[in-house]
């Protein structure tokens, strides 16, 4: 038997012991009758929803690879699973990282257990791909931060308990050096949420108005006009989160936090029959890893396979998941031996490809059905009356969601520039952002 037998053997075995004893574990404490939220207070507290955390903040101690072992079981098992959305994605892995043990304490708990849910202030209207330049302020008021400016492109911000918030603090230092991070309560008179409502019919996203809004000092994570080095961990998490090959980290089956009030709800009631969970990302966002299959499958009832650039497209977005998922699995592999593992970068890169791919081969399957589109419950009804296929407002969706993944998260331009200089040593553009205080650079 050769080491690398050996090691797989290994692996096969720890893998083995690690379902038996989630199994041994769930049987002993899955009741269907919990409520949603007791039931994610057990899962969490025991380390079942964020495995590869540290054992002494929730989690236990788990490699990435472990980790899906987990998910798996917890899918196959028929328990709800974790409680999903941007506090376990982001928030929770960069206060494991940055955060104080008090802020560990205080923050992480009621991420695993759901209690409370998070969204990303971000990006502003003139702050996108160039996300240092943000112009959201807070200025000191004792021991708190009274915070002014405007936020958009904020996913789940009109579910969210609370927020991960950048701001400037320091206008007389480079933009990059300015920046603090802070976690700052949604649920107050001066944070206003606004839904924007997209091509798809849905509103995924808000834009946010701070006036005089308010945070705790002790709510500063990562230290004092730290916030740029502290937003790249987040950053980082996200990509790797949501590029290809990265799975569905933020979907959820109930949704976590008090706004939507599902945690009194009975946990039996989000698992399906078959036993897998249900609902899970909800709209475009969460059918993209399963485009193939329903590609494949509406392409076989129509009669568009028969087609020989149909079935090349096809085999080529068949390569390309396959491509991106062994690219997740090596640096899983190199991380785990101490390796420096590809750049998440080349992740979110292959997810744009594979979601253009996905629109465009779609739209051409499904034809002339490939333009019309419902946008409420009515007109779904409407076109399933008139003899179209259900199953397409699934690909037209698609299709109108697919412009949204090479922006959000870092552009795909944005991308290219952090391979090509972070990663290939490649020179920047020439300019003086580093060096000038943010109060004097040209604004837009």
């Amino acid at each position: 038997m050769t080491a690398t037998d050996a090691a797989n053997e290994t692996s096969t075995d720890s893998y083995a012991a690690l379902r038996d004893e989630l199994r041994t574990w769930l049987e002993e404490n899955w009741d269907p009758d919990l409520t949603v939220g007791d039931w994610w207070d057990r899962l969490g507290t025991a380390g079942w929803v964020a495995p590869t955390w540290p054992s002494e903040w929730f989690g236990r101690d788990l490699s990435r690879d472990e980790a899906n072992v987990v998910s798996a079981e917890l899918a196959d098992f028929g328990a709800l699973g974790p409680p999903g959305g941007l506090g376990l994605l982001l928030a929770g892995p960069t206060i494991v990282t940055h955060g104080s043990d008090e802020q560990k304490q205080r923050y992480l708990r009621d991420i695993v257990t759901g209690q409370r849910a998070w969204c990303q202030l971000f990006s502003e209207p003139n702050a996108g791909s160039d996300l240092a330049g943000l112009q959201a302020r807070a200025v000191r008021d004792g021991e708190e931060w009274i915070v002014n400016g405007q936020k958009v492109w904020t996913s789940g911000g009109q579910v969210a308990d609370l927020g991960m918030l950048i701001a400037r603090t320091d206008a007389d230092l480079p933009k990059h050096k300015g920046i603090t991070y802070f976690a700052i309560e949604m649920d107050q008179d001066g944070v206003d949420i606004r839904p924007l409502r997209e091509i798809t019919g849905r509103a995924l996203f808000n834009e946010v108005f701070l006036s005089d809004a308010r945070v705790s000092d002790d709510a500063l994570i990562g230290g004092l006009n730290n916030g740029w080095a502290v937003a790249n961990t987040t950053l980082a998490f996200e990509r790797a989160g949501l590029g290809a090959g990265g799975g569905s980290a933020a979907a959820s089956a109930a949704i976590p936090g008090q706004v939507m009030g599902q945690l009194g709800e009975r946990a039996g009631d989000f698992v399906s029959s078959g036993g897998r969970r249900r609902g899970g990302g909800g709209g475009a966002a969460g059918m993209m890893g399963g485009a193939h299959k329903l590609l494949v499958s509406l392409a076989q009832g129509n009669g568009a396979i028969s087609n020989p650039t149909v079935r090349q497209d096809l085999a080529r977005l068949h390569t390309m998941n396959e491509i991106a998922r062994y690219t997740n699995l090596r640096a899983k592999a190199a991380k785990a031996a101490g390796q420096t593992p590809p750049p998440p970068n080349l992740a979110k890169l292959s997810m744009s490809n594979i979601v253009r791919l996905s629109r465009d081969l779609g739209l051409r399957i499904l034809g002339a059905e490939g333009t019309l589109h419902a946008y409420e419950p009515e007109d779904r009804e409407a076109l399933t009356a008139a003899g179209v296929n259900p199953l397409d407002a699934m690909v037209t969706e698609m299709s109108l969601f697919a412009q949204a993944p090479p922006i959000y998260g870092g552009t795909d331009e944005i991308q290219k520039n952090i391979i090509g200089e972070r990663v290939l040593g490649l020179p920047k553009e020439p300019n003086n952002d580093k060096t000038t205080a943010f109060k004097d650079l040209l604004k837009n």
